[in-house]
């Protein structure tokens, strides 16, 4: 029941979107630092990709990529406007997997208390 489908996708969603939350973070960080390049958090394709086939989600490992948008003068492509709308995007989805995820547990819960 704890090592379902549903629980490793949710699982490895939150480690995605965990490291997200950290690549955005050091994006803005380095907004100012010459020839920084803007990292990109991917898994969403590939944890799709694993579920239609049946695979584990829980091989599905969140990769970086350096994004390769239009830099400026000092090439560096960090564009704050994108960084807090990905982070306001990312906070929502973390919120809700989260949500998710609990109220699975909190079902078990009440399975194992004689309350479901």
């Amino acid at each position: 029941m704890f090592d379902g489908t549903v629980v490793q996708m949710l699982h490895v969603a939150l480690d995605g979107l965990s490291m997200r939350q950290r690549v955005v973070a050091d994006n803005i960080a380095n907004i100012e630092t010459p020839g920084f390049l803007a990292g990109r958090v991917q898994f969403e394709q590939e944890l799709r990709a694993a579920i239609e086939k049946g695979d584990s989600p829980a091989q599905v490992r969140p990769t970086v990529a350096r994004s390769l948008e239009p830099t400026r003068t000092n090439g560096n492509n960090v564009n704050l406007d994108q960084q807090t709308l990905t982070h306001m995007d990312t906070t929502l989805r973390y919120q809700l997997m989260l949500r998710i995820l609990d109220g699975k547990y909190n079902g078990i819960r009440r399975v194992i208390g004689g309350q479901g």
